[in-house]
């Protein structure tokens, strides 16, 4: 068990830091609404892993993953939220550039963080994750790959769930802080409309992507 236990640490970590829709929604997070809002975008996203690892467990993701309707039909609402999230992102950096475009320089002031609510901010990490079939795919093909013969199988996929989930929230959450630290920067109005443009572009983009998937 401690075998399989180090084995998908590794590869869950690895799973972890790369690029996707979690990193842009915490990082969109962080910079709107405050590093409070962004651990609580985390712990919804550690959420969402429970939510596709349960199902897992219990067989519901090897029926969507079967069943190419509903997995299409999953996607589909995932890649409309992303969209919905990055045109929020655009459209808030179109509304600084009119005003910013002349503030920035050496006496430029950071912009202000608008605090959110650590539910809504929960709630939509918990929607990023739970929108993304690709997780309940990812957790149904390897998964099995690291429960021991004869161990308990919902047991074991919560055990190795928790640990993918609390390695997100540590990268996620260290994200968030380094957003926090570096406000004094990222928070000047020109480099934030940037930013803005930037997670907005790649939200959309992989919103974009998953339904061109679909329609192919």
């Amino acid at each position: 068990m401690l075998t399989s236990l180090i084995g998908f640490t590794v590869v869950a970590a690895l799973l972890t830091v790369s690029p996707g829709p979690d990193f842009a929604v915490v990082l969109r997070t962080a910079l709107g609404s405050g590093r409070r809002a962004a651990l609580c975008s985390a712990l919804g996203i550690a959420a969402g892993c429970f939510v596709w690892g349960l199902a897992g467990a219990v067989g519901l993701t090897a029926m969507l993953a079967a069943s190419q309707t509903a997995y299409d039909a999953l996607r589909v609402a995932g890649a409309v939220y992303l969209v919905w999230l990055g045109v929020q992102a655009l459209r808030g950096a179109r509304r600084r550039s009119g005003a910013d475009a002349a503030e920035d320089g050496p006496a430029e002031e950071a912009a202000p963080t608008v605090p959110g609510s650590p539910w809504r901010a929960f709630r939509g990490g918990l929607l990023t994750n739970v929108l993304n079939p690709k997780v309940g795919v990812v957790y149904l093909s390897l998964l099995p790959q690291f429960i021991p013969h004869g161990a308990p199988v919902v047991g074991t996929t919560l055990l190795l769930v928790a640990v993918h989930a609390v390695l997100g929230v540590l990268w996620l959450g260290g994200v968030a802080l380094a957003v926090h630290r570096a406000r004094a920067v990222l928070q000047r109005p020109r480099v934030r409309r940037r930013l803005d443009q930037a997670t907005g572009g790649v939200l959309v983009a992989l919103g974009a992507a998953v339904g061109w998937e679909v329609a192919r």
